[in-house]
């Protein structure tokens, strides 16, 4: 089965799911629509990036929302920040492909010296890639880690002493 057949998530989809579900939601999204070099390969891309962009802008509007009084059901708005700077990261990387990828796509390969030319796009591709992968990772492992509140971790500071006060004598 082709991974175009596959479910394919909507921001209206992402909206309904708790950010660790949505995270996973878009890393499957990711895994099953590849990234090949061709049309098909730079329209993934481009709905990686739209995925992408929907999941940061809901990751942080959830922080300005955790930090609201009275809010329940979403973690704690520092692991909520971190993830959403590593969804930040994953989208400069998948914006960063575009450039070898439209190349890629858009040149001829008929001689071997046009192969060999495309060797240094294939490997900026991959790399930003894989680096999109691991930064979408470091989001979803951000909203894993349970968080304590810094002031309860925070040793309480000694109390300064008072000021002496000086008498002219």
């Amino acid at each position: 089965m082709s991974g175009d057949a596959l479910h394919t998530y909507e921001p209206t989809d992402l909206d309904e799911m708790s950010p660790r579900q949505a995270v996973d939601a878009v890393t499957a999204d990711i895994r099953d629509h590849h990234i090949t070099v061709d049309g098909t390969g730079l329209l993934n891309a481009t709905r990686h990036i739209d995925l992408l962009c929907h999941l940061a802008a809901r990751m942080a509007a959830d922080v300005e929302y955790q930090l609201a009084p009275n809010t329940a059901g979403l973690p704690p708005a520092e692991p909520l920040g971190e993830s959403a700077g590593h969804v930040g990261r994953a989208i400069a990387h998948y914006t960063q492909a575009l450039a070898p990828l439209i190349t890629l796509t858009t040149t001829a390969q008929d001689t071997l010296q046009q192969k060999l030319d495309s060797l240094d796009h294939h490997s900026r591709l991959r790399i930003h890639l894989d680096d999109a992968r691991r930064a979408l990772a470091a989001a979803r492992t951000a909203l894993e880690v349970p968080r304590t509140p810094a002031a309860a971790s925070a040793p309480t500071p000694a109390p300064l002493p008072a000021p002496a006060i000086r008498r002219r004598a």
